[in-house]
């Protein structure tokens, strides 16, 4: 069975009998010599010769295949930081064909399929266990993480440019007509949940006195202009649960209407969408709106500078309250040094 956490992959054994995480990153994964010699069923020592070995005979560049990874561990009541050497695919696949047991070949059949295939899409499924029953917590868990994925606005775009493409005959490419066209799509889907367009939600929504500026989700440590110009970024989680939920269904139902090649025409498409959201007895925007995404685009720039300049004010206020700590601090221990040399000469 294997599973992903975060960066790394589970690997389990076909006897069930160990497991072994192996780390996930710059498009490879890496183990430590140890963790080899517990993949391998062998011991340390043996790894090690064949470490060398591989080295040796050239199959790998040393440089390339080995790096050094922090390990921090809890040693009773301390924290202990390692750095442990660890090695790269392509070395551990050599040392598996030297160790010559099941277990190497078993681990090779493995890393030729499941693991290549996580290396180009980034994820592992397990089908199994998302067919369980008593598992239904981890697949709604997923639903809503790739309902999440669907409905942000450039894997929105690019989905609803190529179905639209296939299936409409007048379909229009062009830069301009393309961003009108989707944005009047996005902006009945937002309406439907909020009752408000895109831009009437942002403008609501943007304070710039507000922790974070109103916003529930972005992107890194602190907010961006860009996260502050997409109208998701405001929703409470009720609110983009149901976004989500939405755009799945409109993405199927406009992926069922190309797949069956019935034609519609752009401006059909629209109308689709009215009726669709009234199937799905959704609120249905009869108009753009009062104010323009331009117009939006500006307001939400002033606030933003006035949040950005208000946040830096506070960080400079807390690096000079942190200052004149430290400063105390080392005055007061400069004192306490001294009456101590006093007493000590006093005692002499």
């Amino acid at each position: 069975m294997t599973t992903s956490t975060g960066e790394l992959i589970l690997y389990r054994t076909d006897d069930g009998r160990t497991d072994v995480h192996l780390r996930a990153a710059d498009g490879t994964v890496w183990l430590t010599q140890a963790e080899m010699a517990t993949l391998f069923d062998t011991t340390p020592q043996n790894i090690t010769q064949h470490v060398r070995s591989v080295y040796a005979d050239g199959e790998v560049e040393e440089e390339a295949t080995c790096k050094d990874y922090l390990q921090v561990r809890q040693e009773g009541r301390r924290e202990v930081r390692r750095n442990v050497k660890t090695y790269r695919l392509e070395l551990i696949m050599a040392v598996g064909f030297k160790v010559r047991s099941p277990r190497g070949v078993q681990f090779r059949r493995w890393a030729g399929s499941v693991l290549a295939d996580y290396l180009v899409k980034g994820f592992l499924l397990n089908d199994q266990r998302l067919k369980d029953a008593e598992r239904a917590d981890y697949f709604n868990d997923l639903l809503l993480r790739i309902r999440d994925i669907r409905s942000s606005e450039k894997r929105f775009y690019l989905t609803l440019r190529d179905l639209f493409k296939a299936s409409s005959s007048d379909y229009d490419g062009t830069a301009e007509t393309a961003r009108t066209f989707f944005a009047t799509i996005q902006n009945k889907l937002v309406y439907a949940v909020t009752g408000r367009t895109a831009t009437q939600l942002i403008l609501q929504r943007a304070d710039p006195d507000a922790a974070h500026m109103g916003l529930t989700h972005w992107v890194g440590g602190q907010p961006r202009k860009a996260d502050a110009l997409v109208s998701k970024n405001y929703l409470d989680q009720h609110e983009l649960d149901q976004l989500n939920r939405l755009v799945t269904m409109f993405l199927d139902f406009a992926e069922d209407r190309a797949e069956r090649r019935v034609e519609t025409r752009m401006a059909d498409w629209i109308k689709q969408t009215d009726r669709f959201l009234d199937f799905n007895e959704r609120a249905i925007l009869g108009d753009a709106g009062k104010v323009s995404h331009l117009q939006m685009e500006e307001e939400i720039s002033a606030r933003y500078a006035s949040f950005d300049a208000r946040r830096r004010s506070v960080a400079a206020l807390l690096a000079e309250s942190e200052a004149d700590n430290d400063l105390h601090q080392l005055q007061a221990e400069a004192k306490r040094l001294a009456v101590t040399g006093k007493k000590d000469r006093g005692r002499s």
